[in-house]
């Protein structure tokens, strides 16, 4: 075997391993990455402490758990200035968060989790888990379902082989039924929810952006609180929502996206 072929097989490994971390949605331990593991078990300790010494992996000691290192974040942070939708969409993102009053994610589809990609906060902000740069699941949160919902059979389910199920909330959708179900009706009403599927107390309405072959090319949403709306109150966003997707789809029509 080459030089090159055992170098680029160490490498496929350890990016293996950092996808599986990163599927999870949440600090893992190494029996769940093991037990899901096609590398043996001294193979996978050793990749995960090349990971974590190289940054792209944390290691928690007191919890024994491993998560996504904070190089990975940087490297997220640079890989989306320079090659996703936001800074074509961030005019169109501001002017959608001024009109409804709350935040707005702008998101693209990763590897079947979310990267989200720019985000406007609201007036007066709420804590939430996301962030731009931040990874999150694609199961249950309103941007990804929205993304999920208009890909291809084939891919979609490759995507969905993807997804944890993990629960986080008691609304979270955790097997594929429940999730197909989900999306076919996005698709019939063009527009996704999170109905405090990935945090308490966080709703949100989420609209694909398309190109005009109608391959979805990111995702938009308004997201707020249960304390300050209800599911019923949220969807008054939906025209501005949709209309907004619409501008940022013509004003990215140009860009060439991989295939």
């Amino acid at each position: 075997m080459n030089k090159q072929a055992t170098g680029d097989g160490t490498v496929g490994k350890a990016l293996d391993v950092l996808d599986k971390v990163a599927a999870v949605g949440r600090p893992v331990r190494f029996s769940e990455l093991l037990s899901d593991s096609v590398h043996p078990k001294a193979t996978l300790y050793r990749l995960l402490q090349t990971l974590v010494s190289q940054g792209m992996l944390a290691y928690d000691e007191h919890q024994q758990t491993y998560s996504l290192g904070i190089r990975l974040v940087r490297l997220a942070h640079a890989a989306w200035r320079q090659s996703s939708i936001a800074p074509i969409a961030r005019p169109f993102v501001r002017a959608l968060s001024e009109v409804v009053g709350e935040t707005v994610h702008l998101a693209q589809l990763d590897g079947g989790q979310v990267l989200y990609v720019d985000k406007r906060n609201a007036v007066n902000p709420i804590d939430m888990y996301s962030q731009a740069g931040k990874i999150g699941p694609g199961y249950c949160t309103g941007v990804g379902k929205a993304l999920m919902a208009f890909q291809e059979p084939a891919e979609l389910d490759e995507i969905i082989k993807k997804q944890s199920f993990y629960r986080y909330t008691p609304g979270t959708l955790t097997t594929e039924a429940e999730l197909r179900a989900d999306l076919d009706q996005i698709r019939k009403d063009g527009v996704a929810f999170d109905r405090e599927e990935h945090e308490p107390g966080i709703i949100c309405i989420a609209a694909p952006i398309l190109s005009s072959k109608g391959r979805p090319i990111g995702a938009l949403s308004v997201t707020t609180s249960t304390t300050r709306k209800t599911m019923e109150e949220l969807q008054e966003a939906r025209p501005a929502l949709l209309e907004t997707a619409s501008k940022i789809a013509a004003a990215v029509e140009d860009w060439q996206f991989p295939s």
